[in-house]
């Protein structure tokens, strides 16, 4: 498909900067199959679902992964986007021709690393220096990687610490947040544990590839990033049963949707998985694994917006995407929710 047939018009004030305040305001619109588009709120979210639904979270944890270096004279920026081994991450690169293979690049604190190789996408490998985990060497020279439409209007602050984290993080190796799941508190979880909601957990590290712009005219053309992820037996046995009593799998963010359908055979079944994924969904994608998809809102002619128009259809979510821009929705990692049933 072309990939103009995604763009719209998005006016730069509804950018969020700042995360709602407690984390489920959030307003949140919900989209079904058909009939009226309905303005909620996030705290609504106990009586749209059904009891024996299951809402499935991502519970990576963002690293600090942005670092600010100097090769010699040159300034060197790298964000950690994909880990290889435990010495060795690849890495986008700011000022990347002043980098030769073989370099290093001192970053804060003592930490130093090597460009070791260039990929074909213009990405680097670096091997950083030393015995301490690399985790370790990020939390003291590092800073959280906010994504670039709001670290280009304000500088990332203590208070982003703890907005760009979701309650359910715990496996360290993201670079961006699920930001669907930004939206819950410790209060809407047991709301909807009343409501006989449920919820389950997977595993995966979102890449700063998420944020890289679609390039090519035509979707047949863009080659996504892999990400790795995992989904334990437990948990795939588990939702392979609310699937089997007739019940719905809610995903909770795209990165928790990809990762679902990536797992699931042509019968739905989900498995148990433990590796890397490049899925890419575009219109016209049998989905097997979900019935339904809470979001945040996406750039224009972005491969997140064009998943969701495989989901629901891209007329419908033009006209609802249009809806929230008239109705003042804040847009992207620190905006508001969608909720999307296609039914």
């Amino acid at each position: 498909m072309r990939v103009d047939l995604f763009d719209f018009d998005l006016p730069p004030e509804c950018i969020a900067l700042r995360p709602a305040r407690p984390r489920d305001a959030a307003r949140m619109l919900v989209v079904r199959g058909e009939g009226p588009l309905e303005d909620r709120g996030v705290r609504d979210l106990p009586s749209l679902l059904r009891a024996g639904d299951v809402l499935v979270f991502n519970d990576t944890r963002v690293i600090p992964a942005q670092l600010e270096g100097t090769r010699g004279e040159a300034r060197i920026g790298a964000t950690l986007h994909k880990r290889i081994d435990l010495r060795r991450w690849q890495a986008f690169v700011r000022n990347a021709k002043r980098l030769r293979e073989g370099d290093e690049i001192a970053f804060p604190a003592g930490v130093s690393a090597t460009a070791e190789a260039r990929h074909p996408d213009g990405s680097w490998t670096l091997l950083f220096a030393g015995e301490e985990p690399v985790e370790v060497l990020l939390e003291r020279a590092g800073r959280m990687p906010l994504p670039p439409y709001i670290a280009g209007k304000r500088p990332t602050d203590e208070a982003d610490k703890a907005d760009y984290q979701t309650m359910f993080a715990r496996e360290e190796g993201a670079v961006a947040a699920p930001t669907a799941a930004l939206h819950f508190t410790p209060d809407l979880i047991a709301a909807l544990a009343e409501a006989g909601i449920g919820h389950e957990t997977l595993t995966l590290h979102v890449g700063a590839g998420t944020f890289l712009p679609v390039k090519a005219d035509d979707t047949e053309d863009h080659a996504m990033h892999a990400e790795w992820g995992r989904i334990e037996p437990d948990v795939a046995e588990r939702l392979n049963a609310v699937r089997a009593r007739g019940n719905r799998i809610i995903a909770v963010g795209t990165t928790s949707l990809r990762l679902l359908e990536s797992a699931a055979g042509e019968n739905g079944m989900i498995r148990p998985f433990a590796g890397d994924t490049s899925i890419f969904i575009t219109p016209g994608y049998r989905f097997r694994a979900i019935d339904g998809l809470m979001t945040n809102f996406h750039l224009p002619k972005s491969t997140l917006f064009m998943l969701v128009s495989a989901l629901m259809g891209l007329e419908r979510m033009q006209k609802a995407y249009a809806h929230a821009i008239a109705q003042g929705y804040r847009f992207y990692s620190y905006g508001d929710a969608s909720l999307l049933l296609p039914g």
